[in-house]
């Protein structure tokens, strides 16, 4: 049997170029692997760098099948396992996201354009998301989790560039200019407010580029992907969006075969049309949408200080409810697996943990709930899942890895699993727990006790347990090391008849040594194993302490019994001791009940651990540990590199708008977006967490694109001729359904991320956001662009036919 597990890795190997073979023999025997209460062999396949995880997996599915036909009766080759398959199942159902995200993307173009301007969008759409491709494969940028749940957060970004350009060729088309001037027109008057909005977003997403921490490095394709998306849809939306407008678009030949004389006289109709609507007096006649829209925003700039009052109030409640909003580091994983760590008492021997693991086994046996299970004996689970809290080996210590059938069935089982082990182990420190996303943390919720003094520690160290018990949310507190309770045993030599024998100490440590622990004399080798071969004495005089003192002691004048050198005492001692910046720590640590929020139940302890960390003796701490630790870090490494996103925005903006008053106008918008964030978390229950807090950051960009394209469209009006007052209207008007359109495609994108365990929450933020930012822009700005520039309604420009803004509405 030896020989066929060695045949299975050799022609496992052969898979050498895309993976790496580890066999588990070559593990040291204080462990052991099982499965079905059977020991195995333990065969891990990691892939190369650069790899393709579904083909490998495709490529192993093959080969073990090929393996179990050929296979002696008796001998089982079980997949414990499988990256590939979870990585299939992830990527087919983000497929399907992105799908979904794409035909919503569609429908709102179609819908709201107009069949013949829909479809130019329509087709800009998988030449971006080719072109996206393209350069993630050339930047080495692979498919998964978070490269493609970016690439749905993108799909309703990188049509609006598209949008705003086919809108303004459409609506020069219905005044009656050709197709070339009005593609050329589109191109000119949108292509560098565009580029300098799309930039703006991208920047949105810099500090997670530049994020330095474990968290960041596990994110940072959002910026990488979305950068690359949203100037593709630039490039598109002033190359391809005018061309495809060109052909696509149709003309008003009624209005382009008018004489001037006839067309300036259309023009001043209309404009006297126009006047006569916005008049109060005249026939009466239901109002047109665009006409009740000129009369709001003409109230908003008029009554401009109550506008600017009521955001700012509704911004300063936003930021007193954010202390509501439930708080998390990273959500638990989709996937099926649940792990159940056993940790017996410190001293604990492996036969002891082996006979607890397998009546966990016996006990597990028959759940329906359970597709299969391994546990590793003596040691932790090897690094299946990148996230994985890898642990020591140890004597004591055992894990099982279960994969349940579904992830409906994992909770359930979870829930029974929890409940069973306190009743029926209760020796054993048992935990459940199923995968986690981003970084490893281990137990959510920990805080660590430092200091000189080991009793002084401890004492304080029980003070923090006893607030983490008085906490309902948290359950199964406990140390990371124990009191002291490993027996030991003590050999003092006698020296003085140690001389008189001719030994001295190092001569009964290395006999001592070699008895109970031996030592590797030779090498016996089968094909490609090392088997060492080890001297030790039998196990009967090992394993009692008593038989020790009879231990036959060789002297120059010949063996004498070990009891006539020494003395042996019985003494506790701890079995482990953990420092930590050279002091001892003691980490007291804990898992959250049910529904409760990681960050939320570190908070909440922490504040009311204030009053014990300000009556500490000098020289003592208590800090925060596990998910608050790292998640603190993880938003310094973030907030770190805030001032550089505004270095850059601020170029941007100057660069653009040419005026620091404007500049400041436009990055005042920004917060805007946290009143939508806020009352969309509240409103259904998600928590803030990490990832949300990427989204939030990055939405700034998106809502001052929006905001640096009215402005210059405000900018336009009056260069055109307008009274600021008229133009300030106008401009809001005309950008009301290309802002409107756009914000709508984001927002409906993301739907099909709202079932996302791991990027529900930044969706939710992102949709409240962006509708609440998107209203507030249309109203708020206005009113600040009046303040800023003490614009009065009565003002008015110079009118003429030649500098008239023409409206029109589908």
């Amino acid at each position: 049997m030896s020989d066929t597990l060695i045949d299975i890795n050799h022609r496992l190997v052969r898979l050498g170029d895309i993976a790496t073979i580890k066999r588990g023999y070559d593990d040291p025997p204080v462990s052991q692997v099982r499965t079905n209460g059977r020991p195995v062999l333990a065969i891990g396949i990691t892939m190369q760098t650069g790899g393709d995880v579904i083909q490998l997996g495709k490529l192993l599915d093959a080969k073990t099948a090929e393996l179990r036909a050929r296979l002696p009766a008796g001998l089982e080759l079980v997949q414990v396992s499988s990256m590939p398959h979870a990585v299939s199942h992830s990527v087919n159902g983000f497929l399907r996201a992105a799908a979904e995200a794409i035909v919503i993307v569609l429908a709102v173009s179609l819908i709201s354009l107009g069949w013949r301007a829909g479809v130019v969008v329509a087709i800009s759409i998988p030449v971006v998301l080719a072109v996206t491709a393209l350069c993630m494969n050339g930047f080495d940028i692979g498919l998964h989790k978070i490269s493609l749940g970016t690439l749905v957060l993108a799909l309703g970004l990188l049509v609006d560039d598209a949008i705003i350009a086919v809108e303004m060729m459409a609506v020069k088309l219905e005044q009656g200019w050709g197709r070339a001037r009005a593609a050329a027109f589109a191109y000119s008057s949108t292509a560098f407010p565009m580029l300098t909005g799309t930039l703006v977003t991208v920047a949105g997403f810099l500090p997670i580029a530049l994020a330095k921490s474990a968290t960041g490095e596990y994110t940072r394709s959002i910026f990488q992907v979305s950068a690359i998306a949203l100037v593709a849809s630039w490039f598109a939306a002033v190359a391809l969006i005018p061309l495809l407008g060109y052909h696509l678009l149709p003309e008003r030949t009624d209005i382009a075969r008018e004489t001037p004389p006839r067309r300036a006289l259309r023009k001043l109709r209309r404009r006297d049309d126009a006047q006569t609507r916005r008049a109060p007096l005249g026939a009466p006649r239901a109002p047109r949408f665009h006409d009740r829209l000129r009369d709001c925003i003409a109230w908003c700039v008029k009554r401009r200080l109550v506008v600017i009052g009521v955001t700012a109030a509704l911004f300063v409640v936003a930021l007193a409810g954010f202390a509501l909003v439930p708080q998390q580091f990273f959500p638990s994983s989709e996937r099926p697996e649940l792990l159940v760590d056993l940790r017996l008492p410190e001293g604990a021997s492996f036969e002891a943990t082996l006979r607890e693991a397998a009546r966990l086994e016996k006990t597990l046996a028959g759940r329906p709930e359970i597709d299969h299970l391994v546990d590793f004996v003596g040691t932790g689970a090897p690094r299946f899942y990148l996230p994985l809290d890898v642990q020591m080996p140890q004597p004591n210590f055992a894990q099982l890895v279960i994969t349940a059938r579904s992830v409906d069935d994992r909770e359930k089982l979870e829930r029974w699993l929890a409940s069973m082990l306190q009743n029926s182990f209760p020796a054993v420190r048992a935990r459940v727990s199923p995968l986690q996303t981003g970084p490893s943390v281990g137990y959510p919720v920990q805080f660590r006790v430092s200091g000189n003094d080991l009793a002084t520690v401890r004492e304080i160290a029980e003070k923090v347990a006893a607030t983490m018990k008085a906490d309902a949310r948290t359950t199964g507190v406990h140390f990371d090391w124990d009191e002291p309770g490993e027996r030991s045993v003590r050999f003092e030599i006698d020296q003085q008849k140690a001389r008189e024998l001719g030994v001295t100490s190092e001569d009964v440590a290395s006999f001592l040594a070699m008895t109970l622990s031996g030592y590797t004399f030779t090498q016996y080798r089968v094909r490609d194993r090392l088997i060492s071969v080890d001297l030790r004495a039998p196990q009967r005089e090992r394993v009692d302490p008593a038989e020790i003192v009879n231990l036959a002691m060789p002297t120059p004048n010949g063996p004498v019994p070990l009891g006539t050198l020494a003395h042996l005492h019985n003494e506790l001692e701890y079995g482990v001791i953990w420092d930590r910046d050279r002091q001892p720590t003691i980490t007291v640590q804990a898992d959250v009940r049910g529904n409760a929020l990681d960050l939320d139940v570190t908070q909440a302890i922490d504040r009311t651990l204030a009053p014990l960390r300000a009556s500490l003796p000098i020289g003592y701490r208590i800090e925060t540990g596990g998910a608050g630790e790292i998640s603190g870090k993880a938003q310094a490494s973030v907030i770190a590199q805030l001032p550089l996103m505004l270095v850059v925005v601020l170029t941007l903006l100057m660069i653009q708008l040419r005026s620091f008053a404007r500049v400041l106008m436009v990055v005042l918008t920004a917060p805007l977006g946290l009143i939508g964030v806020v009352a969309a978390l509240l409103l259904f229950s998600k928590p803030f967490g990490f990832v949300a807090m990427l989204g939030v950051i990055a939405m700034s960009g998106i809502i001052m694109r929006n905001s640096v394209i009215l402005v210059d469209q405000i900018e336009r009006n009056i260069a055109a001729g307008q009274g600021r007052f008229d133009a300030i209207v106008s401009a809001t008007v005309r950008r009301f359904r290309p802002i409107m359109l756009t914000a709508a495609a984001a927002v409906l994108a993301l739907i099909p991320l709202l079932q996302s365990a791991f990027f529900g929450p930044m969706a939710t933020a992102l949709m409240g956001g962006i509708t609440g930012a998107t209203v507030l822009t249309l109203f708020f700005v206005p009113a600040l662009y009046a303040t800023a520039f003490k614009v009065r309604h009565f003002e008015r420009g110079v009118r003429t036919a030649s500098s008239t803004i023409e409206y029109t509405w589908s």
